[in-house]
């Protein structure tokens, strides 16, 4: 994947204050690594089965100032998130005209507070409807890699775009079909995500369209679509499911399946087109 480096106006940088979480136990590499993917993929923080004190997210972080202090690593991907969110949002402007309000990503770490309460980043990249903001640690995409096989620039595109999908849904009324949804093959949390995922992809397909628009800054490779796809189908429920207990269980889905995330991501690719992307009349099949 091609993008245009540069300052983009579409980030907030809190990573310069750091906040720290009280009350959790401790915890291996290995089950943290676990745990903040499935965190993510099915929007529960399992991180607070782990909090001794009962503070769970409503723990306030304490913040630290402090210079921001990069790799070469993560300044590239912070540059990357950058120029998706710019194009994602150039993207649904046009799709969506003057219905379009931008927003912004807020890159920190560990944690920080926003209008859904603290955000974690256990719980990975998520999208808080309160204040219209994404929220990514850069520190997801290493695991989404390393531990899920899930390498590669655009599919930490697609995870970004995946998180923009819900901004949408927020700007047309979609959330409010899903209020207190239960989990579930056949939920309306599932076919929120999944609509999500298909958002995603209808950016893809416009990243696709070398000369599409000129204020666009990204543009795909040979393989960056199967990137996407190989990320989709590593963060699926069953799956990840059966990571973590060995059995797949449907009644607890909050995402969808791999097979399921893969279709829909690659509907929106396929065909560019956001109506194509109505989730909640699916077949129950």
């Amino acid at each position: 994947m091609r993008w245009s480096s540069g300052d983009s106006g579409d980030i907030e940088d809190r990573r310069g204050s750091g906040g720290r979480m009280g009350g959790a136990a401790p915890l291996g590499i290995g089950g943290v690594l676990l745990l903040l993917v499935l965190s993510w993929a099915t929007g529960t923080n399992f991180f607070t089965l782990l909090d001794s004190t009962g503070g769970g997210p409503s723990a306030q972080p304490t913040e630290s100032s402090a210079p921001l202090e990069q790799s070469p690593q993560e300044r590239q991907v912070a540059d990357l998130v950058g120029a998706v969110a710019t194009d994602t949002q150039n993207t649904w402007a046009r799709l969506l005209a003057d219905r379009y309000k931008r927003t912004k990503v807020v890159l920190f770490r560990e944690a920080t507070q926003t209008a859904c309460g603290v955000g974690q980043a256990e719980t990975g990249p998520f999208y808080c409807p309160n204040d219209g903001l994404v929220y990514i640690d850069l520190g997801f995409f290493d695991e989404l890699s390393r531990r899920f096989g899930a390498p590669g620039d655009f599919a930490e595109a697609y995870v970004i775009a995946h998180e923009f999908g819900h901004h949408i849904q927020n700007l047309l009324g979609i959330n409010e079909r899903v209020q207190g949804s239960r989990s579930g093959p056949n939920s309306g949390s599932v076919a929120l995500e999944l609509q999500a995922d298909c958002f995603a992809g209808v950016w893809a397909y416009a990243a696709s369209q070398g000369s599409r628009f000129e204020i666009g800054r990204v543009q795909l490779d040979p393989g960056d679509a199967e990137e996407a796809l190989r990320a989709a189908a590593a963060i699926g429920d069953d799956r990840l499911q059966k990571i973590a207990t060995g059995r797949v269980q449907p009644e607890r889905f909050t995402h969808g399946t791999s097979a399921q995330r893969v279709q829909w991501f690659k509907t929106g690719m396929e065909s560019g087109d956001p109506d194509r992307c109505n989730t909640f009349a699916r077949s129950s099949s």
